[in-house]
């Protein structure tokens, strides 16, 4: 029985870490988990923020996710779309879900990232 999500997966294209740390971890303030040694080899990162899990891998025919997202629930989120916007990542609002505040954004190697609140 599935009991939790673990994480979610997205991709990146090789050589990316330092663009995925400057924004997973300084722009959004998620902190970098390390890898295992057998999996560090492929390359890519992995992130946390409380029970939150991200795994950004390797892909060699690398395609951002465009439709394809996680939805991050967010507190505060006026003044998180203010930091996002001061690390100068893009947010573009949303009224398309009742009960919820909602922006979509994109990390820097264009996979779309949706940050929600709920309004109840």
């Amino acid at each position: 029985m599935i009991a939790a999500l673990d994480h979610v997966q997205l991709a990146a294209p090789e050589g990316a870490e330092d663009l995925l740390r400057a924004y997973y971890v300084g722009t959004l303030g998620m902190t970098e988990l390390p890898k295992p040694g057998a999996l560090a080899a492929r390359g890519g990162c992995w992130f946390q923020a409380g029970p939150v899990q991200l795994h950004l891998g390797v892909e060699k025919d690398f395609r951002p996710a465009r439709k394809a997202h996680p939805g991050l629930r967010v507190t505060d989120i006026e003044a998180y779309a203010s930091r996002l916007e001061a690390h100068g990542a893009e947010v573009r609002w949303d009224t398309g879900l009742p009960g919820h505040r909602r922006f979509f954004s994109h990390d820097p190697v264009g996979n779309r990232l949706e940050f929600l609140e709920p309004t109840g």
